[in-house]
């Protein structure tokens, strides 16, 4: 089994690190991982710029390289050229939380979303927590556990799994749940400032909108205390709407 190890918080973060020692046990593991933080950036891709490659050693992987670009840089440059067959994509752990549309700028399960668009199953593994030293060995330990599942039961090469784990003790941890994507909204509050040379510029910030949150949404399982599981697709295609356009846009519709 060959897994092919990312993350949007750089090669020297701690969870990414927690995961390759507990997959590394497992499974052959390569590790493709951004030279430093890249939280937030979505599905971006590097097209203006060379991308700087380092190989790099790392205990229990097989191979693994600093990628001076982003998330989805990594996975599909080391799907392209780096790693001959990835079986599977895992990407994290992540330092906090990806819930609910959390998903569409998370450089964490997009790096996820570019294994199964380069022909790999992938899972997306995130620790909701912000302390500076957080503990991810249980987070780690899950991955593993999921990662031996999805292999015995086998797993689709379309399959994508975005995994959020509550940062409490294992002992309050109430359990699991399979969930859907939920609402999360941010206050998105700009500070407007000035550089030394009086040039304005803007930084974001803002805290967590509080939001109804359906009985099964990721973001009510993890605030429960619960591990959610969510599985996701790439189709954004609205088929209800799809069907109800087809009505309207016919070739009549360009004569009017």
């Amino acid at each position: 089994m060959r897994i092919l190890v990312t993350n949007d918080d750089g090669i020297h973060a701690g969870g990414i690190n927690a995961l390759i020692k507990s997959l590394g046990e497992i499974a052959e593991v390569y590790v493709a991982a951004p030279d430093r933080e890249r939280s937030g950036t979505g599905h971006s891709i590097t097209v203006f710029e060379p991308i700087r490659v380092k190989e790099i050693k790392v205990p229990l992987a097989k191979k693994a390289w600093i990628i001076g670009g982003t998330p989805v840089d990594c996975v599909k440059l080391a799907m392209s050229k780096l790693v001959e067959e990835v079986d599977l994509v895992v990407s994290g752990i992540n330092h906090g939380p990806n819930l609910g549309t959390d998903v569409l700028y998370s450089g964490t399960v997009s790096a996820a979303a570019e294994g199964v668009i380069m022909g790999a199953p992938a899972i997306a593994v995130s620790l909701d927590c912000f302390d500076e030293e957080p503990d991810f060995a249980y987070a780690a330990e899950f991955a593993r556990k999921v990662v031996k599942m999805a292999f015995e039961k086998g797993i689709k090469k379309t399959t994508l799994l975005n995994i959020n784990i509550p940062a409490v003790k294992l002992e309050d941890i109430k359990g699991i749940r399979v969930t859907k994507l939920g609402v999360r909204n941010y206050e998105n509050l700009f500070e407007e400032r000035k550089d030394p040379r009086g040039n304005t510029y803007f930084w974001l910030g803002g805290g967590i909108k509080e939001e109804q949150q359906d009985e099964d949404s990721d973001v009510l399982a993890v605030k429960e205390g619960y591990i959610s599981i969510t599985p996701i697709h790439l189709d954004l295609t609205d088929y209800k709407l799809l069907n109800e356009y087809k009505k309207y846009f016919t070739k009549d519709f360009i004569k009017k």
